[in-house]
């Protein structure tokens, strides 16, 4: 175990507080927090899955997916048990709900230098905190971080962006990209389905714009949940009036998981859908994904093709250090 930050006493006689993020849970003694991996022992609150590792793997950056940010380098992806959403439709619910299944108490400790050391014999450019919501195991990713920041290595979040803004206002200068998971755009709908207020994402994703974290946006598409016409315009108005029409924004097809069978897998044809009201809006960079066809890159100003990419690798690049190679236009992102 390890001491976990971001709490205070509760008012309630040896209840903690937890600020790590916008559940703002009131924590009981010998309880859990929504995540399942803070625990609140003797007065005290605990990170319970420091260090634990449940994945660690070498992945091509666009898998995150980040199109946009250091294209066709590696990033070493690291996660542990734990989440504070409890999204119906979770593409990696066997590790993201911390449980008997997968308790990070019979997990192998992996000491923060030790990542480090994985990326740097892989020849990656940077470490993802991905596939469970980095949040939950802040104390250790700000650990990684720091020394990746010592030898030259990217930081990049995959995530629900429900950091709490005491948390992220320290996160922030560690970190060099992030995508966030923008799961609906309606309020009900959004807390009905994953647990959690959809304002404060929002918030978050104006302020890691502003500060000029790299930031990508993505979309799962749930037929007759979050497919409809006004979230998705909602949702690309967003992005274009209040991120940038700069910022990629990546809709993916949803595919049956086995908690979620009764919705079926997401029509291409309401991706392309999407994909149209995003560049009616006015957004520069819109990708399909999940579709098993090339997410391929355009520049906005001559239309010209800049990258070639076959699910998530490149296949060609022909950007001249992050400019168009036919008409020069700079475009965005952080190319080297």
């Amino acid at each position: 175990m390890h001491k976990a930050n971001f709490w205070t006493q509760a008012v309630i006689e040896n209840a903690v507080d937890c600020h790590l993020c916008h559940q703002f849970c009131t924590i009981r003694e010998g309880r859990k927090g929504i995540c399942g991996v803070r625990k609140n022992l003797d007065g005290q609150l605990y990170s319970l899955n420091y260090g634990k590792l449940i994945a660690a793997h070498i992945d091509p950056i666009e898998k995150k997916p980040l199109f946009h940010f250091l294209p066709g380098s590696y990033s070493y992806s690291i996660a542990a048990p734990g989440c504070n959403f409890r999204c119906s439709w979770c593409q990696n619910w066997e590790i993201s709900q911390a449980s008997t299944r997968n308790n990070p108490e019979s997990l192998a400790y992996t000491a923060p230098e030790k990542v480090v050391e994985a990326a740097r014999e892989g020849g990656c450019q940077s470490i993802s905190y991905t596939y469970t919501e980095p949040t939950i195991f802040y104390e250790y990713a700000r650990d990684v971080s720091r020394l990746a920041r010592e030898v030259g290595l990217k930081n990049v979040w995959v995530s629900n962006g429900y950091m709490s803004d005491a948390m992220l206002d320290e996160c922030l200068p560690m970190l060099d990209a992030i995508n966030v998971d923008l799961k609906a755009f309606d309020e009900t709908i959004h807390r009905k389905f994953t647990g959690a207020h959809l304002q404060p994402i929002l918030d978050n994703c104006r302020k890691l714009k502003k500060v000029g974290v790299w930031l990508e946006v993505t979309t799962l598409l749930i037929p007759g949940i979050n497919d409809d016409e006004a979230q998705i315009k909602g949702l690309a108005d967003f992005i274009a009036n209040d991120l940038g029409k700069d910022t990629p924004w990546h809709v993916s097809r949803y595919y049956p998981q086995p908690q979620f069978r009764e919705i079926q897998a997401t029509d291409p044809g309401k991706v392309a859908q999407a994909l149209k009201i995003g560049k009616d809006a006015g957004l520069q960079y819109v990708y399909g994904g999940n579709l098993g066809t090339r997410e391929d890159s355009y520049c906005p100003v001559c239309g010209e093709l800049m990258i070639v990419r076959s699910s998530s690798y490149i296949l060609e690049n022909k950007l001249d250090h992050g400019n168009c190679p036919e008409c020069g236009s700079r475009i965005a992102g952080i190319w080297e």
